[in-house]
């Protein structure tokens, strides 16, 4: 598999959201590599999508937002769990998809079946928030598609109740279907 390029990344932020689905989340701690495949993930699309964090202007945390496609936007929700974002579309446009969901072989699904718990799992923390995920080292993706037989479900992006309209959006995709 190839490590996907910048190109992937710097386009509409939905159709990076459903093409990263069958793809492989890599990562890498000192020598221990674990490959884990991309299952379930969210659009969020600037600073009109009040379920983004960019929602609210750039800041501090949301500056790896505005920038260049291919990075790694990495925080805590609740005090306590990390999420892993990859930017996407152009520099300036804050837009980035959440990876929700991985398969990890030989490990139970649900150690990995949330964007904390998978963050935890592959030990993602924000040492990692800006990361180029296009040059490989401690964290990439590669190249991955469905396999036979599964199918790509689009449905609500899940806890952004205050997101007032937006919550309606069907911007969560998930992977369904057998492997």
């Amino acid at each position: 598999m190839t490590i996907l390029t910048r190109s992937f990344y710097h386009k509409d932020t939905l159709e990076v959201a459903r093409g990263l689905l069958g793809s492989v989340l890599v990562r890498r701690v000192g020598r221990k590599t674990v490959r884990a495949r991309i299952v379930e993930t969210e659009a969020y699309v600037g600073e009109d999508d009040l379920a983004c964090h960019a929602s609210k202007g750039r800041t501090k945390r949301t500056e790896v937002m505005y920038g260049e496609a291919g990075h790694a936007y990495v925080y805590m929700i609740y005090g306590m769990y990390h999420c892993l974002n990859i930017v996407t579309e152009a520099k300036d446009f804050p837009s980035a998809v959440l990876i929700r969901a991985v398969e990890i072989d030989g490990v139970p699904r649900k150690e990995t079946d949330g964007p904390g718990k998978l963050c935890r799992f592959l030990d993602i923390d924000r040492s990692l928030n800006g990361w180029d995920v296009t040059r490989g080292g401690k964290l990439w993706i590669e190249s991955g598609k469905p396999s036979d037989g599964e199918t790509v479900s689009a449905t609500k992006r899940v806890g952004i109740d205050y997101a007032g309209h937006c919550r309606e959006y069907l911007w969560r995709f998930v992977l369904e279907g057998k492997k």
